[in-house]
């Protein structure tokens, strides 16, 4: 299983400067696809942060969320937050010099958890982290 955090599933939904490689990815991707049931919550704030700011108007942002609920019933599968994931997701934010945020540690944790054989992420402070825990990072 393929662990992909929200930066990969925004990618994959809207326009950004990696979405072509995005897409060309999962274009081609046979790997079970998996990430923590946060994004859910996670893709929609972003999707307000980019109306927010211009990157996306209404219509577009809705746009994005159909695809995404498509990609979720068909291709993601959802994985459940345990209380113990978000401990790990905690502790892993305490190292200051780690650098993490909240929701990448708890997609981190949740990788870990799932025992995932690879992780795929656009975020750099991310996958120096994935690598410092021992979680495989895919490159895109």
């Amino acid at each position: 299983m393929l662990y992909v955090d929200t930066s990969v599933l925004v990618a994959l939904c809207t326009n950004e400067a990696k979405t072509a490689d995005v897409l060309k990815w999962y274009a081609t991707c046979t790997d079970e696809v998996a990430s923590a049931a946060w994004c859910v919550t996670e893709f929609a704030s972003a999707l307000g942060i980019k109306q927010r700011t211009g990157q996306l108007t209404k219509a577009q942002a809705r746009a994005a969320w159909v695809q995404f609920e498509r990609m979720c019933a068909n291709d993601l599968q959802l994985l459940p937050v345990e209380a113990t994931t978000f401990h790990k997701a905690a502790m892993l934010t305490m190292d200051a010099a780690a650098g993490l945020r909240a929701g990448d540690a708890l997609h981190l944790a949740c990788a870990m958890e799932a025992k995932a054989q690879g992780l795929m992420t656009l975020d750099t402070v991310m996958a120096k982290n994935a690598k410092r825990c021992k979680v495989k990072t895919v490159a895109i």
